[in-house]
């Protein structure tokens, strides 16, 4: 059981470059960034809901009154970390916002298993977790400087920005376990999944709102329907990725899970540049990038093999 989780997380880490794909398409048929994500997750929670109804999981949600509170919150990480990303991406720019991501999800991982919190099995702080973290992490920082053709250092002074980044990959470790923790509770993955994404799904609409409020420019429907059928993938993929991941995180650990869907997902995009997949620009893909690619690898090899 624990061998098939290192494919199937590989793969989930895959679809979020399918998924980053397909927002980018739903977030210019609509004209908001925001709008494109509340669709996406209100995807996601319907598929997930429609899940639990074949499988005939849906009344574990009769339960869920009886549950912690924050067991049910995970899915707000993911209006933090959607929310980040709109921010951050016109100031670091997109190749060094995601390293920071990278950077703060394993670090988050690593205190997760170091220390045994939210649920996950205590791991101590093992040579081999240490080690294949920081491989990781050097990984990460290779593909930012292979991406970026060497210079990332105007990113450096941006501190406040910078700890933004790492708190926004931070928070999607933690809601794998928080996840995972109202599994434990309902003991059906795809309600625990459904509820994750109705969370998420309210939390987006509440940002969109308040765009709104601000004055921000107001989504339009027209670009939806001449839309590829692709462009709907995203609520898909993010369904798979967050029901992978918590419940592979009390299997093989959260620093191996994390690693295993964020080594996935670079595979994946190292394609997406090349080829100019989803209709993004193609992008040359760099010696230094690849050898970043591979370190994740290695690093996540090291954490599972350890």
């Amino acid at each position: 059981m624990e061998a098939l989780f290192v494919p199937i997380s590989l793969l989930a880490g895959g679809l979020l470059a399918v998924q980053a794909g397909a927002n980018a398409q739903l977030a210019k048929a609509t004209g908001s960034p925001f709008a494109a994500t509340t669709l996406q997750l209100s995807v996601g929670t319907a598929i997930l809901l429609a899940a639990a109804l074949v499988t005939g999981t849906v009344s574990a949600l009769a339960a869920l009154p009886g549950v912690t509170w924050w067991h049910a919150v995970g899915g707000v990480a993911s209006a933090v970390y959607v929310v980040s990303t709109i921010l951050l991406f016109p100031r670091l720019g997109a190749v060094v916002s995601v390293g920071l991501f990278i950077a703060g999800q394993m670090l988050a991982s690593l205190a997760l298993d170091g220390f045994g919190l939210l649920g996950v099995p205590a791991a101590s702080f093992a040579p081999a977790a240490v080690a294949g973290t920081a491989l990781v992490l050097a990984g990460a920082a290779a593909i930012v400087l292979g991406q970026s053709g060497g210079s990332a250092v105007p990113a450096l002074s941006r501190a406040g920005w910078i700890l933004l980044a790492l708190l926004a990959g931070g928070v999607l470790p933690v809601q794998g376990a928080v996840n995972a923790l109202l599994r434990r509770d309902l003991g059906a993955p795809f309600a625990v999944g459904a509820i994750s994404f109705l969370v998420a799904t309210a939390a987006m609409a509440a940002v969109l709102l308040l765009a709104l409020a601000l004055r921000q420019p107001r989504p339009r429907l027209d670009g939806v329907t001449v839309m590829p059928w692709w462009g709907w993938l995203g609520g898909v993929a993010g369904a798979i990725y967050v029901t992978t991941v918590f419940t592979a995180i009390p299997v093989i650990g959260a620093a191996a899970a994390v690693g295993l869907t964020v080594a996935g997902q670079q595979v994946v995009s190292v394609f997406v540049d090349r080829h100019g997949w989803f209709r993004l620009p193609r992008r040359p893909v760099s010696a230094l990038r690849l050898a970043g690619v591979a370190a994740l690898l290695a690093g996540v090899a090291v954490i599972k093999l350890g």
